[in-house]
């Protein structure tokens, strides 16, 4: 077993390197800038859902209390006539990216702190590069991409979009991956 306080390096630096990466996948690579596209008519629903002034939060649309009423003849019209989907409204206001690059960064850490913590009860001091990579890899993996694909499967996030995420995700494992075998306790 290996104690936490002596994994806070490899948590500290997977978790910068994560950050970094992502920042290079977003701002350089730049792939996933097809992955919105713009709603036909935009100011017009724009107009639509301001005049109905809904509270910041998920909605699914059509909507049905309970799976009894999603059998009525009303709800499965709805869904035959479209449009179907889900909808995240935030506050109004201008995007306030240093907040979210502070919450991505703080999710990295966190996210690096529990593979650090299942790796320490999992591995001990002096355990070969390889077998770390391999533990730390394949937990990381799971932390950044497995959470990507619920949101395909119910929420009807195109595939191509969740591959992607998915994508992401295993860089973002092997990263943690190779920086934890490179600086595990000897």
């Amino acid at each position: 077993m290996v104690s936490l306080g002596a994994l806070w390096i490899p948590v500290l630096v997977s978790a910068v390197l994560v950050f970094v990466a992502s920042s290079i996948i977003h701002m350089v690579l730049r792939y996933h800038n097809s992955d919105y596209t713009p709603l036909p008519d935009e100011d017009t629903l724009r107009q639509a859902i301001r005049s109905a002034n809904p509270a910041p939060r998920q909605y699914i649309f059509p909507y049905a209390m309970d799976p009894k009423e999603m059998k009525s003849p009303e709800v499965q019209r709805k869904f035959v006539e479209g449009p179907v989907g889900v909808l995240t409204l935030r506050r109004p206001g201008p995007p306030v990216m240093g907040a979210n690059l502070v919450q991505w960064f703080v999710f990295t850490l966190v996210v690096s702190f529990f593979i650090a913590y299942v790796a320490g009860h999992a591995l001990s001091p002096g355990t070969e590069y390889l077998r770390v990579f391999q533990l730390v890899g394949a937990v990381g993996f799971l932390a950044y991409a497995a959470g990507q694909l619920p949101a395909a499967i119910w929420m009807g996030k195109p595939w191509s979009i969740a591959w992607k995420e998915v994508f992401d995700g295993l860089i973002y494992g092997l990263l943690t991956a190779g920086t934890f075998g490179w600086l595990w306790p000897r």
